[in-house]
C-alpha cells in the first residue's frame, strides 16, 4: 500500500490530482500540509483524510507515511524534495520540478544518494488525448515531420491558470519566472516525449507590458537531433480576443494539430480530414497516479523521471536567459 502525505494541498490538489489517490487500487491519501492550519484542517474534513499538519517536517514524520506529493510552489520543491529523499519516502513532484535546472540537477544527486524513487508531474505523458497524440507521430500518418508550431497566447489574467489571493505565478522568487514557467512545462515536456533528445535550443524572453516584476513574453527554438524543427511563441499580455493554445505539426504528408490546454487532436493528409474528441479523466492526474502507484511497487517504470525533467528546464533556462 502507497500512503501518501500531500505537502501543499492548494487549489491544484482540489480536483486535479489530490481525490484520485483514494481512487487507485494500493494507494491511500492519509495525511496533508498547509502552513495555515486552518486551510489544512478544512482540507482534509472536506476530502476525508484522516490526519492534517501545518508543517511539512511533523506530516513527513508521520509512521504509515511512505510516499511524498509536493504541490507547494516551485520555490519549495527543492527543499521539501531533499527532506523526504533522505527520511527514504518516495517522491512524486509537481512542474515546474524546480526553479532551474541547477536545482533540478541537485535533486537528481539526491536521488541516487539516497535509493528512494522520484517521478515529475508531467502528467500529460499518461492522458489518453496526449497519447493518442503520440501514436499518430509513432505511426506517421503524416510522413516525416518537418515543422511543429506552437502559439500560447494569453490575456494578462489566463483563464489556464487557478485563481490565488497572491497570484504567486507572477513572483519569480517562488515560480521561477511568470506564467511561462508554470505553463510551458507541460508543453516542452511533451515535445521531449513525442521527438527524443534535442539538439540545441535557443530564445529569449522579455517584460513587455512592465505590469508586473516577471517576463510575459517568450520565444524560444528547438532543433531535435532527428532534425524536426520547433518554433514557440509564449506571450501573457494579449487581448481576450487574440488568445490562442495551438500546436501544429507539419508532416511530409500532412499535419495534426491540436490544444495543449484543450480536448481534441485534428489532422488532415491527402486522404482524409479527422477530428477526435476526448473526455478527459476528473481528476486529470489519476492515469499518472496510477503509474506511479505501479512504479514505487515495482511493477513499471518510472513515467518521468528526474533526468528527463531536467531536459525540460535547460530547455526552459535558454529560453529566458
Amino acid at each position: 500500500m502507497i500512503n501518501w502525505g500531500i505537502i501543499g494541498c492548494g487549489d491544484v490538489t482540489e480536483v486535479k490530482s489530490g481525490p484520485a489517490f483514494n481512487k487507485i487500487p494500493g494507494s491511500r491519501l492519509v495525511a496533508v500540509m498547509r502552513r495555515d492550519a486552518d486551510k489544512a484542517a478544512d482540507y482534509a474534513k472536506r476530502h476525508q483524510v484522516p490526519h492534517w499538519y501545518s508543517d511539512a517536517e511533523e506530516l513527513m514524520r508521520h509512521p504509515e507515511i511512505n510516499a511524498i506529493y509536493i504541490a507547494t510552489p516551485p520555490a519549495f520543491h527543492l527543499p521539501y524534495a531533499l527532506s523526504a529523499l533522505k527520511k527514504g519516502l518516495n517522491v512524486y513532484v509537481e512542474k515546474p520540478v524546480t526553479l532551474n535546472a541547477a536545482e533540478a540537477e541537485e535533486l537528481a544527486a539526491a536521488v541516487k544518494q539516497s535509493g528512494a524513487k522520484l517521478v515529475v508531474a508531467h502528467y500529460r505523458r499518461a492522458v489518453p488525448l496526449f497519447l493518442r497524440i503520440k501514436e499518430l507521430i509513432d505511426n506517421r500518418i503524416i510522413g516525416d515531420i518537418r515543422t511543429v508550431q506552437i502559439r500560447m497566447w494569453q490575456a494578462e489574467n489566463p483563464l489556464l491558470v487557478a485563481d490565488t489571493a497572491n497570484n504567486w505565478r507572477l513572483q519569480p522568487g517562488l515560480s521561477g519566472g511568470g506564467y511561462f514557467h508554470d505553463l510551458a512545462p507541460h508543453q516542452i515536456d511533451l515535445l521531449l516525449y513525442y521527438f527524443g533528445k534535442p539538439e540545441k535550443y535557443q530564445g529569449y524572453a522579455l517584460n513587455q507590458s512592465g505590469s508586473g516584476p516577471a517576463d510575459d513574453h517568450v520565444c524560444g527554438q528547438i532543433v531535435f537531433r532527428n532534425k524536426i524543427v520547433v518554433n514557440g511563441s509564449w506571450s501573457f499580455n494579449v487581448g481576450q480576443h487574440q488568445q490562442s493554445d495551438k500546436c501544429e505539426i507539419i508532416g511530409t504528408g500532412g499535419s495534426i494539430s491540436f490544444a495543449f490546454f484543450g480536448n481534441y487532436v485534428s489532422w488532415q493528409t491527402e486522404d482524409e480530414e479527422k477530428t477526435e474528441t476526448f473526455v478527459h479523466p476528473q481528476h486529470i492526474e489519476q492515469p499518472m497516479i496510477s503509474r506511479i502507484v505501479n512504479y514505487f511497487n515495482g511493477l513499471e517504470d518510472n513515467p518521468c523521471s528526474i533526468e528527463e525533467a531536467i531536459g525540460t528546464m535547460e530547455i526552459m533556462d535558454g529560453f529566458i536567459k
